[in-house]
Parts: structure tokens; C-alpha cells; sequence
């Protein structure tokens, strides 16, 4: 059998930065306008130009694009939003950073997206009570915006796209973040394009994007100088110079993340673990390429001896993680969810040997691990 040492590891993620980015990153240095220049300003008119929106509001961080985001849409202190309790603890954090508070809707088995009939669930149970819907486009798969939007204007609520892994994702022919009120990006390393670290806020919205842009400067007004309470989240030229040459390269990074999907799903129909679904009428991005299995410590290992790396997102549903005891939901889908999911490497830096590896370490499956 092919072992560990004999294999090159296959990780699970590894950033692709060229000499395009760094030729950028010095034409900034170069410049001398490593902050307030051009090269934000232009990031956030072509992201928004990407995502078919009106404005882009370029933040330090996804944390901060989505705590801007809920800040632009006024919601605070004894408000109520819904969302979903399987995703990164940012998106559960940043509702209750503006003091509002979140409500937490079980999850689809399939996508791991949140259930449009949990969430109707919850509204019916708290009398109508709500303010917002925040939907997580989780793994890079669109959540049910059609059903949740529909849900959100029965409500009078806003409906909040958190789109940190769905770079590039398509809800009916629309791009993830152009649908609901706000959208929110992530810019970590390890997303679809990077700027090391940032975020973006997009909306078509002129009042969301106008309190945002002051909340992430300061509470700065351009005309009557510091209208509100804010902080400092914005994203410098040079976090911003990099992500425009990601942008460019952001539909290449896709495709070749689609086209690993593909292989490993190919490889995985002969194998005793349930493959990652794409639903019709969506584009997956494939953030991550996450598998279900009910061994799946057992799967880790047997991967990890043909030098495949593979990581779990997430291990807890954020409901039991100890900063939120006082939350006991029920959502026994997202729980089992998080003790079952793995995801295996699916980014665009994978050769085609690396994609081999994976593939027959799959197919070592068949017979049982």
C-alpha cells in the first residue's frame, strides 16, 4: 500500500500569489500611497461591477463586512436575527457585536445551508419577531435566497448574504451578494482570491452603503465631519492592489476549483462516503470540497497515509461552542452535520499529480477502511 512517506502532501489549502500581485503590491509602495488612495476606491467599483452591484465598501476583514453590513442596515440592541448555527463563529459573532441577537435555524442534510422551513420555524415561533436574515453561502454552495427572500419580505426583514466562501457562486444566474440587501466577502488566504487579509460589503442599497462606509471610518461623514460612533476597518492600497489582480483571476480560480470537484466526485461514486451536492439552478464555488462519512476520524487516517490532507469545518455547531451556552436551539442537522463532514483538497494550486493522489486514495476506498 502507498504510504504517507512515499506520497508529497497534498494540502488542504495553498494560496496563489503571483508576480502580478507583487508587481502591484510595488507599484503601491512606490507610490507612497499606502492608505485613503486610488487603489481602494477602485477594487470596490470593480468587485461591486463583479457582484452586479451598485457599491462596494472595501473593510480590514469578513468579520468587519459583516459587522458593518448589519450596522448599515440599522440593526442593534433589541433586534432578532435568523440564522444558521453551522458556519464560522464570525458570522453569529458579528449579530451579536451590534447587540442584536441571533436566533439559530437548523440546516439542509445536503447543502449544510441554512432550511428556509427551520427559519420560518423560528420566525412563527418568536410571533413574527424579526429583523434580519443572515444566510451563509457555506462551502461555497448558494444558500435558498429565492425561498429565504421571500420569507425576509413577508417579515419586513432585511436579508444579509454572508458570501466569505462563495466567491464566484451563482444563484439563478445572478452572483452570490446581488440578491439579498447586503452581501458580505472574506479576503482571508485561504477564500477564492485573497488580499491577505479583507472584506467587502456590497448592496444596491444607498443608505446601507452610505452608514456602512461611516462605520468602518471613524463615523465620518465626508461632508459634516464624525456623525456617529465608528471604528477603523478599513482595508489599505496595498490589501487592495492585490485583490484587484485576484479579482481578474478570480474566474480562473473557480473554473479549476470546479474542475478538481468534479474529479474527486467522479472518484468518490465507488466509495462508502456521500460526495458534496450541487442543486440545480446554483453554481458551486467550491470553497471547500466537503464529504460525509460516518467514520469519518477513520477516513482522516486513511487519507492522511497517501499524503492527502483533509480538515473539519466546522467541529462544533456554534451553539456549543462555550461563548454561546445560553443558546440550546434545536437543530440536530447542523449538529450531526459537524460530527460527520470533511473537507478534502479541492483548491486551484492542486497539479494534476496532486488531484492523482487524492483520486486514488478514493479509490483505495472501495475496499473498505
Amino acid at each position: 500500500m502507498t504510504t504517507f512517506e512515499q506520497q508529497p502532501s497534498v494540502a488542504i489549502a495553498d494560496p496563489w500569489v503571483g508576480d502580478e500581485e507583487k508587481a502591484a503590491v510595488e507599484r503601491v509602495l512606490d507610490s507612497g500611497q499606502l492608505a485613503h488612495g486610488d487603489e481602494v476606491a477602485a477594487f470596490e467599483s470593480e468587485f461591486a461591477d463583479y457582484c452586479d452591484c451598485e457599491h462596494g465598501l472595501a473593510t480590514a476583514n469578513g468579520t468587519a463586512a459583516l459587522h458593518a453590513a448589519l450596522e448599515g442596515l440599522g440593526i442593534g440592541p433589541g433586534d432578532t436575527v435568523v440564522t444558521t448555527p453551522f458556519t464560522f463563529i464570525a458570522t453569529a459573532n458579528a449579530v451579536r457585536l451590534v447587540g442584536a441577537e441571533p436566533v439559530f435555524a437548523d440546516t439542509d442534510p445536503e447543502t449544510y445551508n441554512i432550511d428556509p422551513e427551520a427559519v420560518r420555524a423560528r420566525i412563527r415561533a418568536a410571533d413574527g419577531d424579526v429583523d434580519a436574515i443572515l444566510a451563509v453561502h457555506l462551502y461555497g454552495h448558494p444558500a435558498p435566497l429565492s425561498e429565504l427572500a421571500a420569507i425576509a419580505d413577508e417579515y419586513d426583514a432585511a436579508l444579509v448574504e454572508d458570501c466569505a466562501q462563495a466567491h464566484g457562486a451563482r444563484h439563478e444566474g445572478r452572483p452570490v451578494g446581488s440578491v439579498g440587501d447586503v452581501g458580505c466577502f472574506s479576503f482571508y488566504p485561504t477564500k477564492n482570491m485573497t488580499t491577505g487579509e479583507g472584506g467587502m460589503v456590497v448592496t444596491d442599497r444607498d443608505d446601507v452603503h452610505e452608514r456602512a462606509g461611516q462605520f468602518v471610518d471613524h463615523g465620518r461623514d465626508g461632508h459634516s465631519g464624525h456623525v456617529r460612533v465608528g471604528h477603523n476597518l478599513r482595508l489599505p492600497d496595498l490589501a487592495a492592489a492585490i485583490g484587484r489582480v485576484q479579482l481578474r483571476r478570480l474566474p480562473e480560480f473557480v473554473e479549476k476549483r470546479r474542475e478538481n470537484a468534479r474529479r474527486l466526485t467522479e472518484a468518490i461514486e465507488e466509495a462508502d462516503i456521500e460526495a458534496p451536492t450541487e442543486r440545480s439552478g446554483v453554481r458551486h464555488a467550491y470553497h471547500q470540497y466537503t464529504v460525509r462519512s460516518d467514520r469519518r476520524d477513520e477516513l482522516a487516517d486513511r487519507l492522511a497515509e497517501f499524503g492527502v490532507d483533509t480538515a473539519v469545518y466546522y467541529p462544533k455547531a456554534v451553539h456549543k461552542e462555550p461563548a454561546y451556552d445560553e443558546f440550546d436551539p434545536e437543530a440536530p442537522v447542523a449538529e450531526r452535520a459537524a460530527e460527520t463532514v470533511l473537507s478534502l483538497p479541492v483548491h486551484p494550486r492542486l497539479s494534476r499529480r496532486d488531484v492523482d493522489a487524492i483520486v486514488t486514495a478514493l479509490g483505495s476506498l472501495t475496499d473498505g477502511f
